[in-house]
């Protein structure tokens, strides 16, 4: 994620930012797109449509739409955009994909063979999200510009959960800070704007970071007065349902996607992998149970994950089905989705025992008003039980990772240089990983978390450590190695650095020891530790707090960071009233009393009042504050690492397309 957004709004009872219109608009946008795609002839304006897919686009089209709405338009059948023949049975096809050279070499070379072929078509290319005069000059060096008409598809923010919409782009760190391409901060302002036109103009704008200070100079720079008066009134007034925009730079927090995530779901995308909000499981842990007692899978009291009759065996050998993980049709990954995967097990118990006395108590109904109510929960009843089955099947899955050797040895590098704790004695760890074979992406993770944390790595030893992993994993990794050591990335550098050094490299070094302090960033990760922050964002990573999550709560929630909430200072309900006072919301007042933590950390700092808006600032109600997290893509260290190196899952299939 190369930058994270989070409007912020006050709670009412009604929801502010309702997140289905983003969604509304997209499909919206897709139909539109879709009719306007063919050629308004009587004989074609009903025509069926061949539509040719950017496999990248797939899963996000996924989270918007359906098959049934696509062939309701028209589309007859998909295709992916991929190299080689494609034959099609309709006048028109349309190629909806992202405006990338190689795709318009593809859409040529189609156009060409069918003209060869004498087969007359149709052609209608979309640009997601819009299009570019070098598509244009491409499309006229390969002959077929003429052949083709160019439209675009404004795929903006695609809602993944109630509280977090995403562009889903899959390489915007990589494009920005090792590619120098900065359109995702142009996207993005054009995806704030859509919001500021549904809920008014945000009133502050608050951020952190190089980029973050150029996407909010993108938002907030004053329309020409020539076209205010087709403005809509929403972009001529501040907000009243969003009080403030915080805007942080990836670069701000390189700390936190190196580390292992070990709550529930980061743990499945740490391990399996999440994309577009979908993961990939073993079609045995999907399908329905074989008929038997109601509660014969239902694991009995345990306080790890608990175990289950499904088969989890051979795994890579079994077949392999999509899954969605959505709360909407999943009852229980609401409850365990940001949970600490040590609570999992005993949350999954809770549950499991529940399911088995309800099953037990409806089971002794008697009466036929009983039978009635009974079998108006039994639906229910059977959704949660199945959803029980599949988190029970996951936790075993992540839970035979979590105890292997490798990754406590990998959890305890981390741990140790959060804290600073004899980081040479850590260096020589991550050596002896190399040595012993571990993951590539393991082994450079640490490596950068160890330079990012320790102010840099010895030269000698940071030589020799990239040495030894071209040597092992192969020299293929070299432009990732030289990547992370430039100075716009400064992810693995030299301390002390090589004198005369850049003044650009000089400036990235990373201040994480006085951050640690100042942001309150290590909790006590003790048994006792852990039951006093249960509320604090640490919890998340075992006594970590996440550097961008602590800047959130620099202008929306002081009290979170100066002090622990649950601190027990007092007793009692006393306990309780006062750590509700450390958590209460209060007016945004920008980066006010913290400003030497915004000196220390590199980048620009963004404090801007919207035109309109008066200085006092918003009141906020006792009930607090609700956020609304936009960002480019949701990543991982593994998809960083991934991105630069330029090694790239496979996806797609060889010939239809299905969303």
């Amino acid at each position: 994620m190369t930058s994270e957004v989070n409007p912020t709004a006050t709670q009412h009872v009604e929801p502010l930012v309702d997140v289905n219109l983003l969604r509304e608009i997209a499909r919206k946008a897709l139909v539109d797109s879709l009719n306007s795609s063919i050629v308004i002839d009587e004989a074609q304006v009903n025509g069926a449509k061949t539509l040719v897919l950017d496999a990248s686009l797939a899963g996000p089209l996924g989270l918007i739409t359906e098959v049934s709405l696509l062939k309701h338009h028209g589309v007859d059948k998909m295709f992916w955009l991929e190299p080689g023949a494609l034959n099609s049975t309709t006048a028109n096809i349309v190629y909806l994909c992202r405006p990338m050279i190689k795709y318009l070499r593809i859409i040529a070379d189609h156009i060409k063979r069918h003209s060869k072929e004498s087969k007359k078509h149709t052609y209608t290319l979309l640009l997601v999200p819009r299009t570019s005069n070098l598509v244009a000059q491409i499309l006229e060096e390969e002959g077929v510009l003429g052949d083709i008409t160019i439209s675009s598809y404004n795929l903006q923010f695609i809602p993944l959960a109630e509280d977090v919409v995403s562009l889903e782009y899959d390489n915007t760190f990589k494009d920005v800070w090792v590619d120098g391409d900065e359109t995702a901060i142009y996207d993005s302002a054009q995806a704030l704007t859509t919001l500021q036109k549904l809920y008014g103009l945000f009133p502050r704008v608050v951020g952190k970071g190089d980029a973050a200070a150029r996407l909010a100079t993108l938002l907030t720079r004053e329309a020409p007065k020539v076209f205010n008066s087709s403005l809509p009134d929403t972009l001529l007034s501040p907000s009243d349902k969003i009080d403030a925009l915080i805007v942080l730079d990836r670069r701000v927090d390189m700390v936190t996607p190196m580390l292992t995530q070990l709550t529930y779901e980061g743990l499945i995308d740490e391990v399996i992998g999440i994309k577009n909000s979908h993961v990939e499981l073993p079609a045995s842990l999907l399908s329905p149970p074989v008929p038997s007692a109601p509660a014969s899978n239902v694991p009995g009291p345990s306080t790890s994950p608990p175990t289950s009759s499904v088969p989890v065996t051979n795994l890579k050998k079994d077949a392999k089905k999509k899954y969605h993980l959505t709360t909407s049709t999943d009852p229980l990954l609401e409850e365990l989705r940001d949970l600490n995967f040590s609570l999992v097990g005993k949350k999954l118990n809770r549950v499991a025992r529940r399911l088995d006395e309800d099953y037990k108590t409806n089971l002794q109904s008697k009466t036929v008003a009983q039978l009635r109510d009974f079998v108006g929960k039994l639906g229910g009843l059977q959704t949660e039980h199945q959803s029980l089955r599949l988190h029970t099947g996951l936790s075993e899955m992540l839970v035979r990772m979590t105890r292997t050797e490798r990754f406590n040895k990998s959890l305890e590098i981390q741990q140790n240089l959060l804290a600073s704790y004899e980081v040479p004695a850590q260096i020589t760890a991550i050596e002896e990983m190399i040595a012993e074979g571990a993951d590539m992406q393991t082994v450079v993770r640490l490596l950068c978390l160890a330079s990012v944390t320790a102010g840099g790595i010895k030269a000698k030893s940071l030589e020799n450590l990239k040495r030894e992993i071209l040597q092992t994993y192969g020299y293929n990794y070299l432009p990732l190695l030289l990547s992370l050591s430039s100075p716009s990335l400064g992810l693995l550098l030299p301390n002390p650095l090589p004198s005369p050094a850049p003044a650009s490299l000089s400036g990235s070094k990373y201040p994480f020891a006085a951050l640690r302090k100042s942001l309150r960033l290590l909790i006590d990760d003790t048994p006792e530790g852990i039951d006093e922050v249960e509320n604090d964002i640490s919890f998340t990573y075992s006594g970590y707090a996440p550097i961008s999550v602590r800047l959130v709560q620099c202008v929306a929630q002081k009290g979170g960071v100066i002090s622990n909430p649950a601190d027990k200072t007092t007793n009692g309900a006393d306990a309780q009233h006062s750590s509700q006072e450390k958590l209460q919301a209060h007016p945004i007042v920008g980066w006010k009393g913290f400003e030497d933590v915004m000196t220390a950390i590199p980048g620009e700092t963004v404090d801007i009042m919207q035109k309109g808006v008066t200085g006092r600032p918003h009141t906020v109600d006792s009930s607090g504050r609700k956020f609304l997290i936009a960002t480019t893509g949701i990543i991982s260290g593994g998809s960083v690492i991934d991105s630069i190196s330029g090694i790239q899952p496979s996806s797609g299939g060889k010939t239809a397309a299905t969303i």
